[in-house]
């Protein structure tokens, strides 16, 4: 039995205690139902998280779930950044004031569908570093971390008048491994961060899962989806540990996507009987995704089962909250359930009124810039480097190989990590995608023309063994009918700044940026229409929305209304493929389409 937490509190704050007393948590002595959602700030602008917090209490949770995302707050070692849409603290504060408890997932590992599964880039610089291990060096930088996210947030424990509920070590380890040094040095790091309340481990209800990922006097919780039999995934959980209570930290009411898969549903019925089957035996539950957002920018990962599978950046998950933030027919049946299953005569809140959304009419993008057309001074190397040795996070990276004398023959390249568009001049030799392990090109090359291959990194794996070392660019060497090509110039493109490319009118050869401008005199949410393009990523004044591919299943990018202005406003969109549509719209729906 864990012991019941005594709850001091400061400067007044209402007291309150929270802990654990045989098979039932314990709120102010009190039984109590963890009825939680997950919602992650990076996922959804800052000026959105109120709205989304009310429309949880809406549905009938109580508690907020997030994972804390180590690669976004800490970009370069030792330099932390808990600012704007990163305010950590701030958005516990605001769950607290809507009336939400909260579970903080530090992780240092979260998965996520995110990017390295929240690990900073920077880590895989070093080519020794084994993440997720008990490897010194490793264990130094998450320690580094994980202090410091006390800093920010071990104040608001219910301990100290906050609403944060429990802490979580690591994140589903035994579905990676069983070091339990390992697992003991993640508990200690937090403790020592100053989180003293319930600690909690969660993982499948597997039987070589649990025994992987828990620790003796550490709560544990297990996952699974709508797919599911929660009373079979319980059985299995009981077999290994009684006298606890049980709860669902992952009730997973969606599903993700892969990049030219079908877009995944779920049925609400079968949502909404798991739950009702939980709630009614008294058992917690933390709905995965409560609003699932959007994952910005570059940070969608990726699977690697028999292949590489990168995620799309779309995370509306199927939600009860759809990737806008409005209520679906999912989040009405979840909410019968869990009006059932409250105190007779307790009313929920009301809905907050909808946002506003808009229709952008089509609108051409007529500058554009050629991808190379602006190149950063290169890095030098007899042989390709990663992206990670470079200095590089995210985007994409240009090799140049300056030749000498003509070739003919089969170009292989180990690995192109994860697309590659190779080029010489304005002559397009091909494209290797990882997805279906290409590496080879039948191609004949001139003398005097520099050789290039630009890669884009679509995403680092996520999820399972693959994840330690998956480096992006080309990794390892590059070859001409089986000769290795040296001495390569290396151009970092992040393209953290893409409206200082040299845009002009002038229509411009091969893999390139397009810009137009569009005046706006009302302001709302929109879902930009991809469909016409290739493959690429869209810039909004500035803001990276994602990743798009006419592969699909997504067709469209959210586009939150506080990036508009009222006026013009500056759409970018790098394309990969030499298409003859450059317009763009936006719409009132999210797009998607069948991938052939």
């Amino acid at each position: 039995m864990l012991p019941l937490l005594a709850t001091p509190w400061l400067k007044g704050a209402p007291g309150h205690t929270f802990g654990t007393q045989g098979n039932q948590f314990l709120l102010d002595g009190k039984s109590f139902v963890i009825r939680s959602g997950a919602m992650h700030y990076p996922r959804v602008p800052r000026p959105y998280w109120r709205d989304r917090m009310r429309k949880m209490r809406a549905l009938g949770l109580n508690t907020l779930e997030t994972y804390v995302f180590w690669d976004l707050h800490e970009p370069h070692p030792g330099k932390f950044d808990f600012t704007g849409n990163l305010d950590l603290a701030e958005y516990i504060r605001m769950a607290q004031g809507e009336g939400l408890w909260v579970l903080l997932r530090p992780g240092p590992y979260i998965c996520s569908e995110w990017d390295f599964g929240g690990f900073p880039p920077w880590l895989l610089a070093s080519p020794e570093m084994r993440v997720r291990s008990s490897d010194p060096a490793f264990l130094k930088a998450a320690a580094a971390y994980i202090a410091r996210v006390g800093k920010e947030t071990a104040g608001l424990q219910i301990t100290r008048g906050g609403p944060i509920l429990m802490v979580q070590v690591e994140n589903e380890y035994g579905s990676f491994g069983s070091d339990k040094v390992y697992m003991n040095a993640i508990r200690h790091m937090i403790r020592d961060a100053g989180f003293d309340v319930t600690l909690y481990t969660s993982d499948g209800s597997g039987k070589s899962n649990l025994a992987g990922g828990t620790l003796d006097g550490v709560l544990g919780v297990i996952n699974f989806g709508d797919t599911s039999n929660p009373e079979h995934e319980f059985a299995n959980f009981d077999a290994f540990r009684q006298n606890v209570p049980r709860m669902c930290g992952e009730f997973w009411v969606g599903w993700f996507d892969h990049w030219g898969e079908k877009h995944h549903t779920t049925a609400p019925e079968r949502t909404a009987r798991g739950l009702e089957w939980m709630l009614s035996r008294g058992i917690s539950c933390n709905l995965y995704m409560a609003h699932g957002g959007t994952s910005f920018g570059y940070m969608s990962g990726a699977n690697y089962s028999r292949v590489y599978e990168p995620d799309i950046s779309s995370y509306d998950y199927d939600s009860p909250l759809d990737e806008a933030g409005r209520p679906t027919a999912k989040f009405h049946a979840l909410q019968e359930v869990i009006r059932k299953h409250l105190p007779e005569g307790t009313p929920l809140p009301e809905l907050p009124a909808p946002l506003p959304m808009i229709e952008i009419p089509r609108f051409d993008l007529r500058e554009s810039a050629g991808v190379a057309s602006r190149l950063p001074n290169p890095v030098r190397s007899p042989k390709p480097l990663p992206m990670e040795m470079v200095g590089q996070s995210y985007g994409f990276i240009l090799y140049r190989k300056r030749l000498d004398r003509a070739m003919k023959g089969t170009l292989e390249i180990s690995e192109a990590c994860d697309f590659a568009v190779v080029s010489q001049g304005a002559r397009r030799l091909g494209t290797l995608d990882r997805r279906r392990q290409q590496n080879k090109l039948d191609v004949d090359l001139a003398a005097g023309e520099p050789l290039d291959i630009l890669v884009e990194n679509m995403g680092r794996v996520n999820f399972g063994p693959r994840l330690v070392n998956d480096r992006k660019g080309i990794t390892e060497k590059v070859t001409m009918n089986g000769e290795e090509l040296r001495d390569w110039e290396i151009f970092p493109l992040p393209f953290d700044e893409p409206s200082r490319m040299p845009f002009s009118n002038k229509a411009a050869a091969g893999v390139a940026l397009h810009r137009g401008v569009v005046q706006l005199a009302e302001l709302g949410d929109t879902f930009l229409d991809m469909r016409g393009w290739g493959k690429g990523v869209a810039w909004v004044n500035g803001h990276n929305l994602g990743r798009y591919w006419k592969i699909g299943p997504q067709q469209s990018l959210f586009v939150p209304a506080p990036w508009l202005k009222k006026g013009a406003n500056e759409f970018i969109v790098l394309d990969l493929e030499e298409g003859e549509s450059r317009s763009l719209a936006g719409g009132k729906e999210i797009l998607y389409q069948t991938p052939a």
